[in-house]
């Protein structure tokens, strides 16, 4: 019996990791379920059973990738100190995270479907971007916390409008010159100045 507990919940991180991947790089709907449970080596049957709908694995694929941004910001403060939007920004707009569509982030990869989703995931989506900007303005410097929120607010605008922006040309030149460009104005609106 533990076996097949174990070999289930193995087949629902499979699932659970080619929805991400698949939705991240391809969006809601570039990719169907059958070629999700086959890039998990699983059975479209296995597919519905674990994740029941194609929005059901749409909406834990998400909150998935959010959660990486949750877990990601205090890990960036804590190696960077002071550093640590400096350091966070030059990732988040660097070449291979441009690159890497498949395990990029949910914010950038995401956003336009959740636009389109059911109401249950928007509001997921709601409550962990707040999470996310909130722990941006409590890396931020500055005593009023309002402040400190709009500024992580227009960071995160920054750096995830510039991302998609990049991601959606198709000149390398180009794409390179939005995130440069882009940069400086995230320092600045993380700054406040």
């Amino acid at each position: 019996m533990a076996k097949q507990q174990q070999r289930k919940a193995e087949t629902h991180k499979a699932l659970l990791t080619a929805s991400s991947r698949a939705f991240r790089s391809e969006g809601y709907s570039g990719v169907g379920v059958d070629a999700i449970a086959k890039a998990a080596g699983a059975t479209s049957g296995a597919f519905y059973a674990h994740l029941g709908s194609k929005d059901g694995a749409f909406h834990a694929a998400l909150e998935l990738g959010l959660d990486e941004v949750i877990e990601t910001v205090p890990s960036y403060q804590a190696q960077y100190g002071a550093g640590w939007v400096a350091a966070f920004a030059r990732y988040y707009l660097g070449a291979a995270h441009r690159r890497d569509r498949a395990c990029g982030c949910a914010m950038t990869a995401m956003s336009p479907d959740v636009a389109r989703a059911s109401a249950e995931t928007r509001a997921v989506y709601d409550r962990k971007m707040r999470q996310i900007a909130e722990l941006i303005a409590d890396g931020l410097p500055g005593d009023s916390p309002g402040d400190r929120l709009s500024r992580a607010w227009a960071f995160l605008s920054v750096l995830i409008g510039a991302l998609t922006t990049a991601r959606a040309l198709s000149e390398e030149g180009l794409a390179e010159a939005v995130t440069a460009a882009a940069l400086p104005v995230a320092l600045a609106a993380a700054r406040g100045g």
